[in-house]
């Protein structure tokens, strides 16, 4: 791990060394490097970010908890070979909480990459993507952990999401008037997450999603960023759903979770999740909503005789509310409301949260600070207090 470390260090004094006096630096947040060859045939952007997070936790009946981390620490290398119509991106995680989950399914090897894929703009508006990456599910996975509206995602998004995997992905987008645009994704995956490398124990998994933007696009990819910081001048809505098909899934959260293993080798059942989402921004105010509904054919891991394993797949549903308001001094305030209600055979008590969150956009997603507070509430369990504060910075 360590030599790994090392060489990507050397790596990039490298590239400063060879560029610093034929290349001006690109402004700040757009990359450390921005690279051009010679023959314009391929181009390179690198970039780093940190997210350092303070982290407290008062709950009922227990001792207080309180907690300093490298919440992430990234590299990212994205660009183009040959042609503009064929882009790449590679991005690297290095905080311990990026890295973990090494098992024999990953050859015991820590998680570095988060994404490595190939996009090719093969026909119009059609997009044919190879590789790993995140797959096509509820909007607020699919934004960037960068560019979130509070200081970490919903309790829908940690129970319910598809995250990344290794596949296949064809999107495409059209408009069918002037201001009304049509988005559609479809992907093929292995089905047990990132970083595998001997997976595909079960089936497949199948994955689509289709948006619609009644009043045409936002800008700067806004539908895909927290908070209105581009201050829409007219109202904005997306509206997604998707639908994921997992075939004889061996993981507890379709392709993430832990593996449901029997006296045999692995219990399979065939996982379906439903999301749908919307975005709206408008001169600042922001609202985005989420619904997730996880289902199985069973529920409950047995064994070859039929007799229950332990494990259970995480069925129930989910929702998530959150809205904002950015003030002209790029000072934010927003609230969420996050409730989970699990199928009474997972066992698993019900839960709702309510956050209050502040941010400041020193220069916007790039380079600010935010902090939020959370009160949990668990059916028949013990209530929480978690008040966060985090400094994020991207290069």
């Amino acid at each position: 791990m360590k030599l790994k470390l090392v060489c990507i260090v050397i790596f990039l004094l490298t590239i400063s060394k060879v560029t610093s006096q034929e290349t001006n630096s690109p402004r700040f947040g757009k990359g450390l490097f921005n690279l051009v060859g010679k023959d314009s045939t391929w181009s390179m952007k690198i970039g780093a970010r940190m997210q350092f997070l303070a982290i407290a936790n008062w709950e009922d009946d227990q001792a207080n908890e309180t907690n300093f981390l490298v919440r992430r620490a990234r590299l990212k290398f994205d660009g183009y070979a040959l042609s503009p119509k064929l882009v790449y991106k590679i991005e690297l995680g290095l905080s311990n909480r990026d890295i973990s989950g090494a098992s024999e399914f990953t050859s015991n090897a820590p998680r570095y990459i988060l994404d490595a894929v190939i996009k090719w703009n093969f026909y119009e508006n059609f997009e044919l993507w190879f590789g790993q990456t995140k797959l096509p599910g509820n909007r607020e996975r699919v934004i960037s952990s960068g560019n979130l509206q509070q200081v970490d995602r919903s309790l829908l998004n940690r129970r319910f999401n598809i995250d990344r995997d290794l596949g296949i992905q064809l999107r495409h987008h059209f408009n069918v008037s002037d201001n009304f645009i049509i988005k559609e994704a479809f992907s093929i995956a292995q089905g047990e997450g990132r970083n595998v490398t001997s997976g595909n124990i079960g089936g497949h998994q199948y994955t689509g999603r289709i948006e619609f933007f009644p009043f045409g696009d936002f800008a700067s990819n806004g539908d895909y960023i927290g908070g209105d910081l581009k201050r829409e001048e007219s109202p904005k809505l997306a509206l997604g759903i998707v639908y994921d098909f997992n075939n004889n899934a061996v993981k507890t959260r379709s392709n993430q979770g832990s593996y449901m293993e029997n006296d045999i080798g692995f219990f399979e059942t065939n996982i379906t999740t439903l999301f749908i989402d919307a975005m709206f921004k408008y001169q600042g105010i922001s609202f985005m909503a989420e619904y997730a509904d996880r289902d199985a054919d069973d529920v409950l891991a047995k064994n070859s005789d039929d007799t229950l394993t332990g494990d259970s797949v995480q069925t129930g549903q989910s929702i998530n509310l959150q809205a904002g308001y950015l003030f002209k001094n790029n000072w934010e305030v927003s609230g969420r409301y996050t409730n989970i209600n699990w199928d009474e055979l997972t066992g698993n008590a019900n839960q709702s949260q309510y956050t209050f969150g502040v941010s400041k956009y020193i220069v916007g997603h790039k380079l600010k600070v935010q902090t939020d507070i959370s009160h949990l509430e668990v059916t028949n369990g013990n209530n929480e207090l978690m008040y966060r504060l985090q400094f994020d910075i991207h290069f």
